[in-house]
């Protein structure tokens, strides 16, 4: 297993080489990129433009890790608008042809909201019409995603759907597919259950880890906190990862950094490696 950051727990005002540089100083191997309204990868990019980043992530000495994206958030595959679909349709097309001119061999996608209590006056979708929609979304995209040799990864995220690890699990093994596994949040999982079973249920189906902690007493988004300060069972989500013979990227997506240090921020990127290099010594343990 190897440590890897993503973009979002960077301050937003820094440069993308200054996110760079500061991932490496920090002791991270992996840079997890996304895809996003402002950049520095849009639905507009070029492939030149997409190249440049690559080439730029070479000489800074960090290896792009994987893609991910907010902007399914704004683009419901699930919706009951279809120009919403479409958009949506556009972003994993989008998300596809960029990783593949990365190298890269896994996106994070968010297939369906049915609701997201955190974002106001959120469209609420039936759980069986977007279970469907969801279902047909993933489907649509597989071929292409087969072509360009980059596996869609579906992230357990606050969307009402996919709620247990017996949910995602028969949802990725619908497709009977090698080209479709799950981006596990270990953080995003503990509102609703706990991190280890999810871990050993989902099995080789785990593809891509982000890393995160949460206090189940806030029960908000604002429970999320540093790597080690929550409720996570470390060792547990650990051991069980390496029971699975997951050998993969850790993505640590501490989001959003102000909250965490008002003063300084680029210092949870230090703190965070640290904490990660405890995580990996308790498999020694």
């Amino acid at each position: 297993m190897r440590k890897s950051i993503n973009i979002w727990s960077f301050p937003a005002t820094l440069a993308l080489p200054d996110k760079l540089r500061l991932a490496r100083e920090a002791g991270f191997d992996g840079f997890e990129i996304d895809l996003s309204d402002d950049g520095p990868l849009t639905l507009n990019s070029s492939p030149n433009e997409i190249l440049a980043v690559r080439a730029l992530a070479e000489r800074t000495g960090v290896q792009l890790s994987g893609l991910a994206t907010g902007l399914y958030w704004s683009a419901n595959p699930a919706s009951n608008d279809p120009t919403v679909r479409a958009r949506a349709e556009a972003i994993l097309k989008k998300q596809i042809e960029i990783a593949h001119a990365l190298g890269l061999d896994a996106i994070l996608v968010v297939p369906a909201t049915v609701g997201a209590d955190f974002i106001p006056n959120c469209e609420v979708v039936p759980y069986d019409i977007a279970w469907q929609r969801a279902t047909d979304f993933v489907r649509a995209a597989l071929p292409v995603a087969e072509k360009c040799g980059v596996r869609i990864c579906i992230e357990n995220v606050w969307n009402k759907f996919l709620i247990s690890p017996l949910e995602m699990r028969q949802f990725v093994a619908q497709f009977a597919s090698e080209w479709i596994g799950v981006y596990f949040d270990v953080g995003n999982s503990l509102a609703v259950g706990y991190p280890e079973h999810w871990i050993n249920i989902l099995g080789q189906q785990i593809r891509r880890v982000h890393l995160k902690d949460y206090r189940r007493a806030v029960g908000t988004v604002d429970g999320f906190v540093e790597i080690l300060s929550g409720d996570v069972n470390w060792i547990a989500v650990m051991h069980g990862l390496r029971a699975i013979g997951y050998d993969g990227w850790l993505t640590a997506e501490m989001v959003p950094p102000v909250p965490f240090y008002k003063f300084a921020p680029e210092t949870l990127l230090f703190n965070t490696s640290r904490a990660m290099d405890a995580l990996f010594a308790f498999l020694s343990a």
